[in-house]
This record gives structure tokens, sequence and C-alpha cells, in this order.
């Protein structure tokens, strides 16, 4: 079985709907405050079965990596998994800047380019390779640019600063677990 998901972050077939994939203080239908809790990391929990290819890719912001990702995911003996991010409408932004907001997304460390294959552990080696780069920009600087948080700063400013802050604390995070599980010596 090979899946190939595009994130959009929110339900964006029922018009934009908060999700378990909605982020952090995201404004979506039901969510008009923010949503109030992070979002799950679908590949850490496919990762967690150990047997699954995963691999989290941008187009905007690697193509390469993207069609690594897509050739190691075919080529894997058994179940693949790759989360495309992906823009979207609900984002309230030019949609002909997709690939230029997918950039964003990643070097604000908001979603790092993964590939974790399990076959490479036969090998000796760690499964999980990192393919971002300590984010460069900040997760506000990313957020700034889509209505999903831009709109939560005009009608709720204080609390937008709480979600914006814990954000990038979020991305600093996830970036440093990431990294911190790339470098695990398989022994």
């Amino acid at each position: 079985i090979k899946l190939l998901v595009l994130d959009t972050e929110v339900y964006s077939n029922t018009g934009g709907q908060m999700s378990k994939s909605t982020p952090l203080g995201a404004v979506a239908k039901f969510a008009a405050g923010g949503k109030p809790v992070g979002k799950k990391d679908m590949a850490l929990l496919a990762m967690s079965y150990g047997h699954v290819y995963v691999a989290k890719i941008a187009l905007g912001a690697n193509p390469a990596q993207a069609v690594k990702a897509f050739i190691e995911a075919e080529a894997y003996d058994g179940p693949a998994l790759i989360l495309a991010y992906s823009h979207c409408i609900s984002h309230g932004i030019d949609m002909t800047k997709g690939l230029d907001e997918q950039k964003k997304a990643v070097n604000s460390g908001h979603w790092p380019l993964i590939r974790f294959n399990p076959a490479l552990l036969k090998e000796g080696k760690n499964p999980l390779q990192l393919d971002s780069k300590e984010p460069s920009i900040s997760f506000e600087e990313f957020a700034n640019s889509e209505n999903r948080w831009r709109s939560l700063k005009k009608a709720k400013p204080e609390a937008a600063k709480a979600f914006l802050s814990q954000s990038q604390k979020d991305a600093k995070f996830r970036y440093h677990l990431y990294k911190s599980l790339s470098e695990i010596k398989i022994e």
C-alpha cells in the first residue's frame, strides 16, 4: 500500500473546518478564536510502527527531495506514506504564490522535510533523514502571509500573540526533535 496525503491542514472539501490536522492558533470553521491545541504529527505516528516508509515533502520548497521521496516510497518493500504540504484557498493566500508559501512553511520549521526508510536499518544506518535546514525565518513571518492566522490578529490580538509565540516554540522543538532522531547512531 502506497499513500499520498495532500495535507492542507484543514478539511478543505467541507469549507475549511478545524481538524486534528489544523495547526495551533489557525482560524477555521468551528475555531473562529484560533485552534487551541497543536496539530497531530502524522509522520511521527506512522514512523512509530517501524515498518512504514514515511516522508514529509513540500514541492515548492524542495522538488528534488519530493522526487527522491516518491522514488524511495515506490521502491520500498512495504507500506509507504508521503505527506505533502499543500497550499489551499482556505489559507487565504494568493494561490498563484502557493509554492512560495510552501517554502515559507518549511523555512519557518512549521513543515520539516523528512524521509524515514526502515530498509536503511538493514545497512546499519539511521532510517530517518532530515532534509530541512534549521529554520531561517520566524513562524510569524510565515503565518502573517495567511488569513488563517492573520485574521485572528485583527479579531483577538492578545490570543494571536500567544498562539504565535507558542507556534514559534513548537516549530523549533519539532525541528530539533527530528534532528535529534536523525542523528541517533545505529549499532
